[in-house]
């Protein structure tokens, strides 16, 4: 049998493994995090992510074909792969990361690797937090570099037949381990470009404005900094600075919405992820808003039902709280009526 083991059981792994085992039942697939309250919730029925129909797939699959364990050592991951491999391996990064990282996983693995072979792969994710499962089945794309040697493109080929099981021939592109790892910072990069004039287009007629995190940004500007690309870099710098203004912009109309007076007041921020359908709050704008109010004397309470800790229904404490808010933020971006309907009674 063919095995898959996954280093990390985050937002790309957990999801990605799932949609693997439950496409590919032949394979053995095995997540690995040194986490034990991750992997934990990952066996139990509450999982440590909330995205739309990954409930599921792991249910579905958990136990026959995929499994989670913080066995590191066990499932050879982590620096220990080379140290613990016994025959070839194939290695794959899906992580987004600075061009030229596999070059370093692979002298790493090379320098330890005991006369064994390892094939380095880049499979850069493109999913959509509220829409992973959903993108996971139906890739607009799959991207996969290698070696151009006979073993690396082998090991291509190798990855390129368990994508094959649900994703059309046509959607599955090949190319050089660089072009991989440069076309995922350039895709998130034109994506943040094409948010910030959504924003600035926004700050004019006054729409809900978009975020999106600055991580792979900042990576395009250091890169272009190190190349002796000044301009370039402050270009890139300008995208942040146009998402970092759509954030002030919209506190400063939450204060003005209040008579431009806040103190002692309070607030329920309905919705605190990166976005709806999912519990991520990593680099959410939502922070940044709620420093800023609490910086101007405000009491904030947050709630968000995609949020692990508040999957459960609200409470009649939690209702009677934002009962006595005078002013609610509401950033959930779904339907408000449903959940105010199903809210209950305080006696």
């Amino acid at each position: 049998m063919v095995k898959i083991c996954c280093i990390g059981a985050g937002y790309v792994g957990g999801p990605t493994m799932a949609v693997i085992a439950l496409k590919c039942p032949s394979i053995e697939v095995a997540v690995v995090d040194i986490s034990v309250p991750r992997i934990t919730a990952w066996n139990s029925d509450q999982l440590p992510i909330y995205e739309p129909g990954l409930d599921d797939v792991v249910k579905e699959c958990r136990g026959r074909n995929l499994f989670f364990s913080t066995d590191v050592e066990k499932h050879s991951a982590a620096r220990m792969i080379a140290d613990v491999s016994k025959s070839d391996k194939i290695v794959v990064e899906k992580s987004t990361v600075p061009v030229k990282t596999a070059e370093a996983i692979e002298k790493i693995l090379t320098h330890n690797s005991k006369g064994i072979s390892f094939q380095i792969l880049s499979n850069p994710e493109f999913l959509a937090e509220g829409t992973a499962i959903e993108d996971l089945f139906k890739p607009d794309r799959v991207l996969i570099g290698g070696r151009d040697t006979p073993g690396g493109q082998k090991a291509i080929q190798a990855l390129k037949e368990v994508y094959a099981h649900w994703v059309p021939e046509d959607r599955i592109i090949c190319t050089n381990l660089w072009s991989a790892e440069l076309s995922k910072l350039a895709a998130n990069a034109f994506l943040a470009q094409r948010i910030s004039s959504v924003n600035a287009m926004s700050a004019l007629c006054e729409a809900t404005g978009a975020d999106v995190t600055q991580k792979d940004i900042l990576n395009l500007v250091y890169i272009c900094e190190c190349n002796g690309l000044p301009e370039v870099a402050e270009y890139w710098k300008q995208v942040i600075k146009i998402n970092d203004y759509q954030k002030s912009r919209f506190v400063n109309r939450v204060v003005a919405s209040m008579f431009n007076t806040v103190s002692n007041k309070k607030i329920a921020v309905l919705g605190f992820a990166f976005k709806k359908d999912t519990g991520d709050t990593r680099e959410t704008p939502a922070i940044d808003v709620t420093e800023d109010q609490i910086q101007r004397d405000l009491t904030m309470n947050k709630f968000d039902w995609d949020h692990p800790l508040h999957l459960q229904p609200m409470s009649p404490t939690t209702v009677k709280q934002l009962r006595e808010i005078g002013f609610i933020v509401y950033s959930i971006g779904k339907p408000l009526d449903a959940w105010l309907k199903d809210m209950p009674a305080v006696a």
